[in-house]
């Protein structure tokens, strides 16, 4: 069943923007336009766009997507390993930012005495950085694991009441032990 750019894209879960960006990068191929100029995608482009999906959504760069799909499609675990190596020291860094900032909490009083970062204000810079729930859930829960005392601090920090605090580090240390 032939399939235009916007259904495509939506039987990906993708904006139309995105599937015309695959193809200029080369990750889709042009493809036939119909007698109206339309472009015409057919089974195989779908099934392509779906594995550029599935590849994006693991973090893999689009030029590794296009080696796994047109170089060598064996060598994918060899893309994935290195990935995943890239990926374990992008977290690690992420962990000494977090450590570094947990260290400035706890070590500038002045931090303290300002009632301007509240609960509130940091739940709507991180949505505003583009957490979800749940990614701000796998926050608590590796900062609990990482670094409780210091994931204590900074839910003080924020204003929290004590019983609040209590509770978000009970269910981070549930969240982190089943990780």
């Amino acid at each position: 069943m032939p399939l235009t750019v916007t259904n495509l894209a939506r039987a990906c879960g993708l904006s139309r923007t995105t599937v015309l960006y695959y193809e200029r990068a080369g990750l889709l191929k042009r493809v036939k336009r119909s007698a109206g100029n339309y472009r015409i995608y057919g089974e195989n482009d779908l099934q392509r766009l779906r594995q550029i999906r599935i590849y994006r959504d693991a973090g893999l760069k689009l030029g590794d997507i296009r080696s796994i799909l047109d170089d060598a499609p064996n060598d994918a675990a060899g893309v994935l390993k290195r990935r995943l190596v890239e990926l374990s020291g992008e977290i690690e860094k992420l962990r000494d930012h977090q450590r570094a900032i947990a260290r400035l909490l706890k070590d500038t009083d002045q931090l303290r005495r300002f009632s301007m970062v509240t609960k509130e204000k940091w739940v709507a810079v991180m949505r505003a950085a583009g957490f979800t729930d749940n990614d701000m859930h796998r926050w608590h829960a590796q900062f609990e694991k990482s670094a409780p005392q210091e994931h204590q601090e900074f839910l003080e920090f924020l204003h929290i009441p004590p019983d609040e605090v209590q509770s978000i580090r009970d269910w981070s240390r549930k969240a982190g032990a089943g990780a």
